[in-house]
Protein backbone atom coordinates (compact mmCIF):
# COMPACT_ATOMS: atom_id res chain seq x y z
CA UNK A 1 0.00 0.00 0.00
CA UNK A 2 1.59 3.07 -1.16
CA UNK A 3 2.19 5.83 1.60
CA UNK A 4 -0.41 8.80 1.23
CA UNK A 5 0.30 11.58 -0.66
CA UNK A 6 2.22 14.61 0.92
CA UNK A 7 0.09 17.49 2.13
CA UNK A 8 1.32 20.87 0.26
CA UNK A 9 2.97 23.64 2.42
CA UNK A 10 0.52 25.69 3.64
CA UNK A 11 0.11 29.28 2.09
CA UNK A 12 1.92 32.28 4.10
CA UNK A 13 -0.87 34.05 5.70
CA UNK A 14 -0.82 38.29 5.28
CA UNK A 15 1.98 39.89 6.37
CA UNK A 16 1.32 41.55 9.88
CA UNK A 17 3.35 44.34 11.05
CA UNK A 18 3.28 44.68 15.42
CA UNK A 19 5.13 46.78 17.48
CA UNK A 20 4.27 45.74 21.32
CA UNK A 21 4.53 48.06 23.98
CA UNK A 22 5.17 45.32 27.10
CA UNK A 23 7.83 44.69 29.65
CA UNK A 24 7.56 41.48 29.20
CA UNK A 25 8.66 39.65 26.52
CA UNK A 26 6.63 36.02 27.66
CA UNK A 27 3.49 37.78 27.50
CA UNK A 28 4.89 39.81 24.41
CA UNK A 29 5.57 36.17 22.85
CA UNK A 30 1.99 35.12 23.48
CA UNK A 31 0.17 37.59 21.86
CA UNK A 32 2.55 36.55 18.52
CA UNK A 33 1.61 33.25 18.85
CA UNK A 34 -1.99 34.02 18.84
CA UNK A 35 -2.45 36.68 16.13
CA UNK A 36 -0.30 33.59 13.98
CA UNK A 37 -2.50 31.33 14.93
CA UNK A 38 -5.30 33.92 13.58
CA UNK A 39 -3.61 33.45 10.18
CA UNK A 40 -1.20 36.51 10.00
CA UNK A 41 2.64 36.65 9.43
CA UNK A 42 3.37 38.40 11.88
CA UNK A 43 7.07 40.30 12.79
CA UNK A 44 7.32 42.81 15.87
CA UNK A 45 8.96 44.78 18.13
CA UNK A 46 8.99 45.23 21.50
CA UNK A 47 9.79 48.46 23.13
CA UNK A 48 8.62 49.14 26.77
CA UNK A 49 9.66 52.93 27.20
CA UNK A 50 8.43 56.49 25.90
CA UNK A 51 11.96 56.89 24.28
CA UNK A 52 11.92 53.42 22.29
CA UNK A 53 8.68 54.40 21.52
CA UNK A 54 9.19 57.21 19.55
CA UNK A 55 12.24 56.07 17.92
CA UNK A 56 10.05 53.32 16.80
CA UNK A 57 7.36 55.02 15.25
CA UNK A 58 9.45 57.35 13.55
CA UNK A 59 9.56 54.81 10.49
CA UNK A 60 6.19 54.47 10.36
CA UNK A 61 6.79 50.81 9.20
CA UNK A 62 3.74 49.53 11.24
CA UNK A 63 0.00 47.60 11.20
CA UNK A 64 -0.90 47.57 14.87
CA UNK A 65 0.24 48.88 18.22
CA UNK A 66 -0.49 46.62 21.19
CA UNK A 67 0.15 47.96 24.21
CA UNK A 68 0.34 46.57 27.96
CA UNK A 69 -1.57 48.98 30.30
CA UNK A 70 0.63 48.93 33.49
CA UNK A 71 4.15 48.87 33.35
CA UNK A 72 7.15 49.48 35.74
CA UNK A 73 8.34 52.42 34.15
CA UNK A 74 5.59 53.58 31.47
CA UNK A 75 1.64 52.87 30.91
CA UNK A 76 -0.70 52.77 28.20
CA UNK A 77 -1.99 56.14 28.68
CA UNK A 78 1.28 57.77 28.11
CA UNK A 79 1.83 55.49 25.35
CA UNK A 80 -1.12 56.69 23.47
CA UNK A 81 0.15 60.45 24.07
CA UNK A 82 3.18 59.60 22.51
CA UNK A 83 1.64 57.53 19.72
CA UNK A 84 -0.75 60.28 19.09
CA UNK A 85 2.22 62.84 18.73
CA UNK A 86 2.87 61.21 15.27
CA UNK A 87 -0.85 61.00 14.42
CA UNK A 88 -0.55 58.47 12.81
CA UNK A 89 -3.79 56.02 12.24
CA UNK A 90 -3.09 52.57 12.99
CA UNK A 91 -4.68 50.35 15.56
CA UNK A 92 -3.98 51.12 19.21
CA UNK A 93 -5.24 48.39 21.18
CA UNK A 94 -4.96 48.66 25.06
CA UNK A 95 -4.34 44.87 26.77
CA UNK A 96 -4.46 44.59 30.58
CA UNK A 97 -3.99 42.06 33.45
CA UNK A 98 -7.09 43.93 35.82
CA UNK A 99 -8.73 47.25 35.44
CA UNK A 100 -11.48 49.18 36.37
CA UNK A 101 -14.09 49.97 34.10
CA UNK A 102 -14.13 53.62 34.67
CA UNK A 103 -10.66 53.72 33.28
CA UNK A 104 -10.93 51.51 30.53
CA UNK A 105 -13.82 53.70 29.02
CA UNK A 106 -11.33 56.94 29.51
CA UNK A 107 -8.68 55.45 27.82
CA UNK A 108 -11.05 54.87 24.48
CA UNK A 109 -12.66 58.71 24.88
CA UNK A 110 -8.70 59.30 24.84
CA UNK A 111 -8.26 57.50 21.51
CA UNK A 112 -7.12 54.04 22.26
CA UNK A 113 -9.10 51.86 19.61
CA UNK A 114 -10.15 48.83 21.68
CA UNK A 115 -9.18 47.67 25.58
CA UNK A 116 -8.71 43.79 25.94
CA UNK A 117 -8.14 41.84 29.08
CA UNK A 118 -5.14 39.31 29.47
CA UNK A 119 -8.00 36.62 30.82
CA UNK A 120 -9.84 37.12 28.14
CA UNK A 121 -7.25 36.94 24.41
CA UNK A 122 -10.08 35.07 22.84
CA UNK A 123 -11.38 38.12 21.37
CA UNK A 124 -7.35 39.34 20.09
CA UNK A 125 -8.01 37.98 16.86
CA UNK A 126 -11.52 39.49 15.96
CA UNK A 127 -10.56 42.76 17.37
CA UNK A 128 -7.62 42.91 15.25
CA UNK A 129 -9.13 42.04 12.29
CA UNK A 130 -12.01 44.18 12.97
CA UNK A 131 -9.76 47.49 13.39
CA UNK A 132 -7.64 46.73 10.89
CA UNK A 133 -10.41 46.70 8.44
CA UNK A 134 -11.87 50.01 10.01
CA UNK A 135 -8.12 51.90 9.45
CA UNK A 136 -8.57 51.16 5.42
CA UNK A 137 -11.65 52.13 5.07
CA UNK A 138 -10.53 55.65 7.92
CA UNK A 139 -7.50 55.30 4.96
CA UNK A 140 -9.57 55.22 2.10
CA UNK A 141 -11.36 58.27 3.00
CA UNK A 142 -9.11 60.34 4.02
CA UNK A 143 -7.81 59.41 0.44
CA UNK A 144 -10.92 60.56 -1.46
CA UNK A 145 -11.09 63.83 0.51
CA UNK A 146 -7.81 64.57 0.01
CA UNK A 147 -8.55 63.96 -4.23
CA UNK A 148 -11.88 65.99 -3.30
CA UNK A 149 -10.00 68.96 -1.79
CA UNK A 150 -7.62 68.73 -4.56
CA UNK A 151 -10.36 68.44 -7.16
CA UNK A 152 -12.11 71.48 -5.50
CA UNK A 153 -8.94 73.40 -5.76
CA UNK A 154 -8.11 72.61 -9.07
CA UNK A 155 -11.73 73.28 -10.83
CA UNK A 156 -12.16 76.33 -8.44
CA UNK A 157 -7.77 77.74 -10.01
CA UNK A 158 -9.75 76.69 -13.62
CA UNK A 159 -12.75 78.77 -12.91
CA UNK A 160 -11.45 82.05 -11.20
CA UNK A 161 -8.89 82.21 -13.94
CA UNK A 162 -11.38 81.51 -16.96
CA UNK A 163 -12.76 84.02 -19.41
CA UNK A 164 -16.42 83.11 -19.05
CA UNK A 165 -18.46 83.44 -16.46
CA UNK A 166 -18.39 80.72 -14.09
CA UNK A 167 -21.73 79.86 -11.86
CA UNK A 168 -21.84 76.73 -9.27
CA UNK A 169 -25.05 76.39 -7.55
CA UNK A 170 -26.90 74.06 -4.89
CA UNK A 171 -29.85 71.73 -6.04
CA UNK A 172 -32.39 74.32 -5.10
CA UNK A 173 -31.05 76.66 -7.83
CA UNK A 174 -28.68 79.14 -5.24
CA UNK A 175 -25.87 80.46 -6.13
CA UNK A 176 -23.27 79.55 -4.07
CA UNK A 177 -19.98 80.48 -6.46
CA UNK A 178 -19.15 82.98 -9.01
CA UNK A 179 -15.76 83.85 -11.02
CA UNK A 180 -14.33 87.01 -11.54
CA UNK A 181 -15.59 86.76 -15.08
CA UNK A 182 -19.10 86.96 -14.25
CA UNK A 183 -18.39 90.35 -13.30
CA UNK A 184 -17.12 91.51 -16.91
CA UNK A 185 -20.22 89.47 -18.39
CA UNK A 186 -22.85 90.40 -16.09
CA UNK A 187 -21.90 93.44 -14.25
CA UNK A 188 -21.96 91.78 -10.63
CA UNK A 189 -18.88 90.99 -8.42
CA UNK A 190 -19.05 87.56 -7.65
CA UNK A 191 -19.68 88.03 -3.86
CA UNK A 192 -22.93 89.98 -4.65
CA UNK A 193 -23.94 87.11 -6.59
CA UNK A 194 -23.12 84.18 -3.96
CA UNK A 195 -26.81 83.74 -2.32
CA UNK A 196 -29.19 84.67 -5.04
CA UNK A 197 -30.95 82.54 -8.01
CA UNK A 198 -31.04 83.06 -11.41
CA UNK A 199 -33.76 85.14 -11.48
CA UNK A 200 -31.40 88.49 -11.40
CA UNK A 201 -29.61 87.56 -14.39
CA UNK A 202 -32.22 86.11 -16.78
CA UNK A 203 -34.89 88.61 -18.52
CA UNK A 204 -37.30 90.84 -16.49
CA UNK A 205 -40.39 89.90 -18.40
CA UNK A 206 -39.78 85.79 -17.48
CA UNK A 207 -41.44 84.22 -14.98
CA UNK A 208 -39.88 84.23 -11.68
CA UNK A 209 -37.44 80.57 -12.03
CA UNK A 210 -37.76 80.20 -15.57
CA UNK A 211 -34.11 79.88 -16.59
CA UNK A 212 -33.79 77.32 -13.61
CA UNK A 213 -36.41 75.08 -14.66
CA UNK A 214 -35.59 75.40 -18.29
CA UNK A 215 -31.68 74.66 -17.80
CA UNK A 216 -32.32 71.75 -15.47
CA UNK A 217 -34.99 70.22 -17.34
CA UNK A 218 -32.56 70.50 -20.50
CA UNK A 219 -30.02 68.07 -18.74
CA UNK A 220 -26.15 68.10 -18.40
CA UNK A 221 -23.81 69.20 -20.74
CA UNK A 222 -26.88 71.50 -22.99
CA UNK A 223 -25.79 74.15 -24.69
CA UNK A 224 -27.61 77.03 -25.55
CA UNK A 225 -28.01 80.34 -27.17
CA UNK A 226 -30.09 83.11 -25.16
CA UNK A 227 -30.26 86.51 -23.78
CA UNK A 228 -29.25 87.69 -20.34
CA UNK A 229 -29.43 90.69 -18.02
CA UNK A 230 -26.59 92.68 -17.24
CA UNK A 231 -26.90 94.22 -13.22
CA UNK A 232 -27.56 98.06 -14.99
CA UNK A 233 -30.27 95.97 -16.65
CA UNK A 234 -29.00 96.03 -20.24
CA UNK A 235 -29.34 92.93 -22.52
CA UNK A 236 -26.04 90.57 -23.33
CA UNK A 237 -26.28 88.33 -25.74
CA UNK A 238 -24.31 84.54 -24.05
CA UNK A 239 -23.98 80.96 -24.61
CA UNK A 240 -24.09 79.16 -22.05
CA UNK A 241 -23.83 75.58 -21.62
CA UNK A 242 -24.44 73.33 -18.10
CA UNK A 243 -23.65 69.87 -16.48
CA UNK A 244 -24.28 68.36 -13.01
CA UNK A 245 -21.13 67.17 -11.09
CA UNK A 246 -20.70 65.69 -7.87
CA UNK A 247 -18.45 66.43 -5.08
CA UNK A 248 -17.99 64.51 -2.09
CA UNK A 249 -21.31 63.08 -1.71
CA UNK A 250 -23.09 66.94 -2.52
CA UNK A 251 -24.65 67.18 -6.38
CA UNK A 252 -23.98 70.91 -7.47
CA UNK A 253 -24.86 72.48 -10.97
CA UNK A 254 -22.38 73.92 -12.90
CA UNK A 255 -22.98 77.08 -15.34
CA UNK A 256 -21.07 78.05 -17.88
CA UNK A 257 -21.86 81.58 -19.95
CA UNK A 258 -20.08 83.22 -22.39
CA UNK A 259 -20.56 86.80 -23.39
CA UNK A 260 -21.01 86.53 -27.19
CA UNK A 261 -22.90 90.45 -27.59
CA UNK A 262 -19.69 91.20 -30.34
CA UNK A 263 -19.68 87.86 -32.11
CA UNK A 264 -23.23 88.22 -32.91
CA UNK A 265 -23.31 91.51 -33.86
CA UNK A 266 -20.09 90.67 -35.93
CA UNK A 267 -21.94 87.66 -37.31
CA UNK A 268 -24.78 90.11 -38.20
CA UNK A 269 -22.76 92.61 -40.25
CA UNK A 270 -20.78 89.66 -41.85
CA UNK A 271 -24.08 88.38 -42.67
CA UNK A 272 -25.14 92.00 -44.08
CA UNK A 273 -22.16 92.38 -45.84
CA UNK A 274 -22.15 88.88 -47.93
CA UNK A 275 -25.75 89.86 -48.92
CA UNK A 276 -24.45 93.32 -50.37
CA UNK A 277 -21.47 91.23 -51.71
CA UNK A 278 -24.32 89.12 -53.53
CA UNK A 279 -26.37 91.26 -54.65
CA UNK A 280 -23.23 93.27 -55.77
CA UNK A 281 -22.06 90.10 -57.90
CA UNK A 282 -25.15 89.95 -59.23
CA UNK A 283 -24.92 93.47 -60.72
CA UNK A 284 -21.04 92.71 -61.46
CA UNK A 285 -22.12 89.42 -63.21
CA UNK A 286 -24.58 91.55 -65.86
CA UNK A 287 -21.95 93.75 -66.78
CA UNK A 288 -19.68 90.98 -67.98
CA UNK A 289 -20.57 89.94 -71.84
CA UNK A 290 -23.75 88.11 -72.21
CA UNK A 291 -22.51 86.30 -74.74
CA UNK A 292 -18.99 86.01 -77.03
CA UNK A 293 -19.51 88.23 -80.29
CA UNK A 294 -19.98 87.03 -83.51
CA UNK A 295 -17.62 88.17 -86.15
CA UNK A 296 -16.33 86.72 -89.51
CA UNK A 297 -13.20 84.84 -89.65
CA UNK A 298 -13.05 84.38 -85.65
CA UNK A 299 -13.68 82.21 -82.61
CA UNK A 300 -13.86 84.62 -79.70
CA UNK A 301 -14.76 83.94 -75.71
CA UNK A 302 -13.87 85.39 -72.55
CA UNK A 303 -14.49 84.40 -68.56
CA UNK A 304 -14.00 85.84 -65.57
CA UNK A 305 -14.62 84.40 -62.42
CA UNK A 306 -13.69 86.54 -59.00
CA UNK A 307 -11.68 85.20 -55.93
CA UNK A 308 -14.68 87.29 -53.94
CA UNK A 309 -17.93 88.09 -53.98
CA UNK A 310 -16.74 90.56 -56.56
CA UNK A 311 -13.74 91.08 -57.97
CA UNK A 312 -11.78 93.48 -59.59
CA UNK A 313 -11.27 91.86 -62.98
CA UNK A 314 -12.87 93.16 -65.87
CA UNK A 315 -13.04 92.03 -69.73
CA UNK A 316 -15.65 93.43 -72.27
CA UNK A 317 -16.53 93.39 -76.19
CA UNK A 318 -17.14 96.30 -77.63
CA UNK A 319 -19.12 96.93 -81.21
CA UNK A 320 -16.98 99.89 -82.57
CA UNK A 321 -18.38 99.49 -86.18
CA UNK A 322 -19.55 96.54 -88.34
CA UNK A 323 -16.19 95.60 -89.30
CA UNK A 324 -14.26 96.37 -85.93
CA UNK A 325 -14.18 95.07 -82.19
CA UNK A 326 -12.77 96.58 -79.60
CA UNK A 327 -11.60 93.47 -76.73
CA UNK A 328 -10.58 94.62 -73.43
CA UNK A 329 -8.93 92.92 -70.58
CA UNK A 330 -8.26 94.64 -67.38
CA UNK A 331 -7.40 94.80 -63.61
CA UNK A 332 -8.14 96.96 -60.46
CA UNK A 333 -5.98 96.55 -57.56
CA UNK A 334 -7.74 95.01 -54.84
CA UNK A 335 -10.32 92.73 -54.03
CA UNK A 336 -13.77 93.37 -53.33
CA UNK A 337 -16.67 96.07 -53.70
CA UNK A 338 -14.32 99.11 -54.36
CA UNK A 339 -12.47 97.67 -56.86
CA UNK A 340 -15.95 96.47 -58.67
CA UNK A 341 -17.31 99.69 -58.65
CA UNK A 342 -13.97 101.25 -60.39
CA UNK A 343 -15.03 98.41 -62.77
CA UNK A 344 -18.05 99.39 -64.00
CA UNK A 345 -16.71 103.05 -64.22
CA UNK A 346 -14.05 102.07 -66.31
CA UNK A 347 -16.43 100.12 -68.55
CA UNK A 348 -18.73 102.97 -68.93
CA UNK A 349 -16.24 105.45 -69.77
CA UNK A 350 -14.10 103.09 -72.03
CA UNK A 351 -17.60 102.20 -74.29
CA UNK A 352 -18.09 105.83 -75.48
CA UNK A 353 -14.35 106.51 -76.18
CA UNK A 354 -13.87 103.34 -78.15
CA UNK A 355 -16.23 104.14 -80.25
CA UNK A 356 -15.47 107.76 -80.43
CA UNK A 357 -11.20 107.46 -81.30
CA UNK A 358 -9.72 104.99 -84.03
CA UNK A 359 -6.62 104.82 -82.03
CA UNK A 360 -5.72 102.09 -78.93
CA UNK A 361 -3.58 104.51 -77.56
CA UNK A 362 -5.52 107.41 -77.64
CA UNK A 363 -8.02 105.67 -76.28
CA UNK A 364 -5.93 105.04 -72.82
CA UNK A 365 -4.57 108.21 -73.11
CA UNK A 366 -9.11 109.64 -73.05
CA UNK A 367 -9.96 106.67 -69.94
CA UNK A 368 -6.99 108.09 -68.45
CA UNK A 369 -7.99 111.59 -68.03
CA UNK A 370 -11.63 110.18 -67.12
CA UNK A 371 -10.70 107.61 -64.44
CA UNK A 372 -7.52 109.84 -62.87
CA UNK A 373 -9.62 111.70 -59.84
CA UNK A 374 -11.52 109.06 -59.19
CA UNK A 375 -8.59 106.15 -58.54
CA UNK A 376 -6.83 108.66 -56.58
CA UNK A 377 -3.35 107.89 -54.95
CA UNK A 378 -4.33 103.97 -53.66
CA UNK A 379 -5.38 102.19 -56.54
CA UNK A 380 -4.81 101.83 -60.49
CA UNK A 381 -5.95 99.63 -63.18
CA UNK A 382 -4.08 97.38 -65.45
CA UNK A 383 -5.49 97.28 -68.57
CA UNK A 384 -4.83 95.92 -72.28
CA UNK A 385 -6.69 97.03 -74.84
CA UNK A 386 -7.34 95.00 -78.56
CA UNK A 387 -8.85 96.37 -81.73
CA UNK A 388 -9.76 93.88 -84.22
CA UNK A 389 -9.90 94.20 -88.04
CA UNK A 390 -11.89 91.72 -89.50
CA UNK A 391 -11.41 92.81 -93.34
CA UNK A 392 -7.49 93.48 -92.69
CA UNK A 393 -7.53 90.71 -90.46
CA UNK A 394 -5.05 92.83 -88.25
CA UNK A 395 -5.12 94.10 -84.66
CA UNK A 396 -3.93 97.32 -82.98
CA UNK A 397 -2.96 97.73 -79.19
CA UNK A 398 -1.97 99.82 -76.46
CA UNK A 399 -0.89 98.11 -72.74
CA UNK A 400 -1.25 99.99 -69.67
CA UNK A 401 1.06 98.18 -67.55
CA UNK A 402 -0.95 95.19 -67.91
CA UNK A 403 0.50 91.26 -68.48
CA UNK A 404 1.34 90.88 -72.05
CA UNK A 405 -0.97 89.19 -74.28
CA UNK A 406 0.88 86.25 -76.33
CA UNK A 407 -0.34 85.41 -80.31
CA UNK A 408 0.75 81.86 -80.95
CA UNK A 409 1.13 81.05 -84.60
CA UNK A 410 -0.27 77.62 -86.24
CA UNK A 411 2.35 76.14 -85.37
CA UNK A 412 2.05 76.80 -81.45
CA UNK A 413 5.12 79.54 -81.58
CA UNK A 414 4.59 82.62 -79.75
CA UNK A 415 4.21 84.92 -83.16
CA UNK A 416 4.10 88.56 -81.28
CA UNK A 417 4.54 89.79 -77.47
CA UNK A 418 1.89 92.55 -76.70
CA UNK A 419 3.52 93.85 -73.92
CA UNK A 420 3.11 97.05 -71.84
CA UNK A 421 3.27 100.33 -73.98
CA UNK A 422 2.86 102.62 -70.57
CA UNK A 423 2.23 102.84 -66.82
CA UNK A 424 -1.21 101.71 -65.71
CA UNK A 425 -4.66 103.57 -65.84
CA UNK A 426 -3.67 106.36 -62.64
CA UNK A 427 -0.16 105.76 -62.43
CA UNK A 428 0.51 107.65 -65.89
CA UNK A 429 -0.20 110.77 -64.97
CA UNK A 430 -0.39 113.75 -67.84
CA UNK A 431 2.01 111.75 -70.45
CA UNK A 432 -0.49 110.22 -73.35
CA UNK A 433 0.01 106.71 -74.52
CA UNK A 434 1.83 105.91 -77.55
CA UNK A 435 0.01 105.27 -81.11
CA UNK A 436 -1.05 102.16 -80.83
CA UNK A 437 0.87 99.31 -82.69
CA UNK A 438 -0.72 97.09 -85.83
CA UNK A 439 -0.21 93.39 -86.06
CA UNK A 440 -1.20 91.44 -88.98
CA UNK A 441 -3.48 88.11 -88.10
CA UNK A 442 -2.82 84.26 -89.86
CA UNK A 443 -5.02 81.44 -89.93
CA UNK A 444 -4.52 79.60 -87.64
CA UNK A 445 -3.28 82.23 -85.12
CA UNK A 446 -4.22 82.07 -81.43
CA UNK A 447 -4.40 85.39 -78.93
CA UNK A 448 -4.35 84.97 -75.56
CA UNK A 449 -5.32 87.34 -72.91
CA UNK A 450 -5.32 87.06 -68.99
CA UNK A 451 -5.28 88.71 -66.09
CA UNK A 452 -2.26 88.20 -63.25
CA UNK A 453 -4.28 85.92 -61.18
CA UNK A 454 -3.59 83.29 -63.82
CA UNK A 455 -0.18 84.12 -64.13
CA UNK A 456 0.57 84.66 -60.66
CA UNK A 457 -1.66 81.76 -59.05
CA UNK A 458 0.58 79.93 -56.40
CA UNK A 459 0.60 76.66 -54.92
CA UNK A 460 1.53 75.79 -51.32
CA UNK A 461 5.31 75.42 -52.75
CA UNK A 462 5.17 78.98 -53.91
CA UNK A 463 5.99 78.37 -57.35
CA UNK A 464 3.76 80.22 -60.07
CA UNK A 465 1.68 78.87 -62.28
CA UNK A 466 2.69 81.35 -64.94
CA UNK A 467 1.94 82.08 -68.58
CA UNK A 468 3.75 79.18 -70.05
CA UNK A 469 1.68 76.57 -68.38
CA UNK A 470 -1.28 78.80 -69.79
CA UNK A 471 -0.17 78.52 -73.15
CA UNK A 472 0.51 75.05 -72.70
CA UNK A 473 -3.35 74.18 -72.69
CA UNK A 474 -4.05 76.84 -75.50
CA UNK A 475 -1.19 74.34 -77.32
CA UNK A 476 -2.91 71.42 -76.55
CA UNK A 477 -6.63 72.37 -76.88
CA UNK A 478 -5.69 74.63 -80.26
CA UNK A 479 -8.40 72.46 -82.10
CA UNK A 480 -11.62 73.02 -79.38
CA UNK A 481 -13.31 76.29 -79.48
CA UNK A 482 -12.28 78.88 -77.78
CA UNK A 483 -15.53 79.16 -75.37
CA UNK A 484 -13.71 75.41 -73.81
CA UNK A 485 -10.29 76.84 -73.98
CA UNK A 486 -10.54 79.76 -71.64
CA UNK A 487 -12.78 77.46 -69.27
CA UNK A 488 -9.56 74.86 -69.23
CA UNK A 489 -7.07 77.47 -68.17
CA UNK A 490 -9.08 78.66 -65.60
CA UNK A 491 -9.36 74.81 -64.19
CA UNK A 492 -5.52 74.05 -64.56
CA UNK A 493 -4.95 77.04 -62.61
CA UNK A 494 -6.88 76.26 -59.67
CA UNK A 495 -5.99 72.38 -59.97
CA UNK A 496 -2.50 74.18 -59.67
CA UNK A 497 -3.09 75.76 -56.27
CA UNK A 498 -5.31 72.81 -54.83
CA UNK A 499 -6.39 72.36 -52.14
CA UNK A 500 -6.22 75.57 -51.35
CA UNK A 501 -8.71 78.29 -53.64
CA UNK A 502 -6.77 81.12 -56.13
CA UNK A 503 -6.23 84.10 -54.21
CA UNK A 504 -6.97 86.65 -57.51
CA UNK A 505 -9.39 86.99 -60.33
CA UNK A 506 -9.37 84.79 -62.99
CA UNK A 507 -10.12 86.28 -66.11
CA UNK A 508 -9.04 84.65 -69.79
CA UNK A 509 -9.92 86.07 -73.36
CA UNK A 510 -9.16 83.82 -76.64
CA UNK A 511 -9.03 85.03 -79.95
CA UNK A 512 -8.85 82.55 -82.44
CA UNK A 513 -8.19 83.16 -86.57
CA UNK A 514 -9.92 80.39 -88.36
Amino acid sequence: MSAPAASPPAQPGPKLRVLIVEDSEFDARILVTLLRTGGWTVSFKRVASAHDLREALQPDTWDLILCDHTMPAFSAPEALKVFQETQLDIPFIIISGGIEEGVAIAAMKAGAHDFLMKGSLGRLVPAVQRELNEAKVRSARRETEAALRESELRYRSVWENSTDAVLLLDVSGTIRFANPATQSVFGWEPNQLAGQTLDVLQPPELPSGQWWQSFRAAGSAKSDQTVGRRRDGSAVEIDLALTEMRMGEELWVVIFLRDVTERRRAERELRKSREEFAAAREIQQRLFPKRSPEMAGYDIAGVSHPAEATGGDYFDFLSIREDCLGIVVADVSGHGLGPSLLMAEARAYLRPVARRFEDSGEILTRAQELLRDDLGKERYITLLFIRLQGSTRSLSFANAGHPAGQLLGADGSVRAVLGRTGRPLGRQGDIAYPPGKEITLESGDILLMLTDGIDEAMRADEELFGVDRALDVVRALRDRPAAEIVEAICEAARQFTAPELPADDLTVVVVKVL
